[in-house]
């Protein structure tokens, strides 16, 4: 079982499967040798509306037949995929989850940080609203 996306190319560029590598911005993978060859190869071009992309766990959606390629993605990248794909009801709980997860990164350092210059934890709790348990914790790691 592989972990790579998969570019695919549709008889019928009119069909609503995956996503457009174009609409995602820019992946790494798009400017490699192999992935240009592939293009080459199928007469293909990586704008061309025909072509696609799917996220790994999408990827039995590919066409019996259609010219396809594995493709490695970043988190990042593969994040944007699986939002394009995401029906529209979901694109604005989605980027509020993605803002949070970036917000939360780092959490515990930002904590330790904060102990480590004497915020008080009652004071770190009242500004970041996580619970006590989590002050501790991040005061065990210094």
């Amino acid at each position: 079982m592989t972990d790579d996306a998969y570019l695919f190319l549709l008889d019928d560029g009119a069909t609503a499967l995956g996503v457009a590598p174009a609409a995602v911005g820019d992946l790494a993978c798009m400017d490699t040798p192999a992935v240009r060859a592939w293009l080459d190869a199928q007469g293909s071009t990586a704008t061309s509306p025909r072509l696609r992309l799917v996220p790994p766990e999408e990827r039995g959606a590919v066409p019996e037949g259609a010219e396809r390629l594995p493709v490695p993605l970043n988190e990042e990248e593969l994040s944007r995929v699986r939002q394009h794909m995401a029906p529209a009801v979901h694109a604005p709980v989605e980027e509020e989850l993605l803002a949070y997860r970036h917000s939360a990164d780092g959490r515990d350092d930002l904590i330790g940080r904060a102990l480590a210059v004497g915020v008080p934890p009652h004071r770190i709790v009242e500004l970041t609203g996580v619970d006590p348990a989590t002050v501790t914790a991040a005061a065990g790691g210094r």
